[in-house]
């Protein structure tokens, strides 16, 4: 399945690497018009063509992509060029770290309700929906609440003027830091808050880099609640 392949994908990327050589870098940090930002790419290449780059080949493909508007959006804000390339990445990492977890949950919903019931796409994004599952006549609209995420993806989704049909649905997406996770327990032999509530949730899961992604119980009680009112 692919929801497999892309666990996998997500387990072999070195997110603390990537955490220490871009967390310091906070030079692009206004507001990017649609045709520089990353997100429509994001969901193309990891969505609609099941390619699981790196994020370096990710970002080559988006530089080369989106060349010319990137260029002209650096020169209307009249940042010089070597300031400019050396925050574009740690800024579209950000967004591409939230995107691909994101886009993790799409799979795992698909593996629940089955073959080509899930969408996702820049214009669903656009209009408030992070993914769209079609099942047996209902729409799920599907809201990713995260915590700490990109600037253009934390933002609220803009309400779209063409509201989508169906029912919105929030899950819940909370990281609690990695200290949590290498130091669970207090003195006092309990577990430490952040982590005993994190391990209590049964929508959520963490992978040994560091990754947290959603499992099928996210989805699962949405399908029941269908299949019960279908019978």
């Amino acid at each position: 399945m692919l929801v497999d392949k892309f666990d996998k994908f997500l387990q072999s990327v070195d997110l603390k690497a990537y955490r220490d050589k871009y967390r310091p870098i906070k030079i692009v940090e206004m507001d990017m018009p649609k045709e520089v930002q990353a997100i429509n790419m994001l969901y193309k290449v990891y969505w609609d063509q099941k390619k699981f780059l790196s994020f370096e080949d990710f970002y080559k493909e988006y530089l080369n992509s989106q060349k010319t508007e990137i260029e002209s959006f650096r020169q209307r804000t009249t940042m010089c060029k070597d300031c400019f390339y050396r925050g574009l990445p740690a800024r579209i990492y950000r967004t591409w770290a939230s995107i691909i977890t994101q886009i993790h949950a799409g799979y795992v919903a698909e593996s629940v309700f089955g073959e080509d019931t899930v969408e996702m796409s820049g214009e669903l994004d656009h209009k408030g929906a992070d993914f769209q599952v079609k099942y047996r006549g209902e729409v799920l609209n599907y809201q990713v609440k995260k915590k700490s995420l990109g600037r253009e993806v934390r933002q609220e989704k803009p309400k779209s003027k063409n509201p989508l049909p169906g029912k919105f649905v929030d899950i819940k997406y909370e990281v609690p830091s990695s200290d949590y996770f290498e130091n669970p327990k207090k003195k006092n032999g309990e577990y430490k808050l952040p982590y005993k509530r994190f391990k209590e949730n049964k929508e959520l899961k963490r992978f040994p880099n560091g990754f947290v992604v959603f499992t099928p119980y996210a989805f699962e009680q949405e399908k029941k609640e269908i299949d019960e009112s279908s019978k």
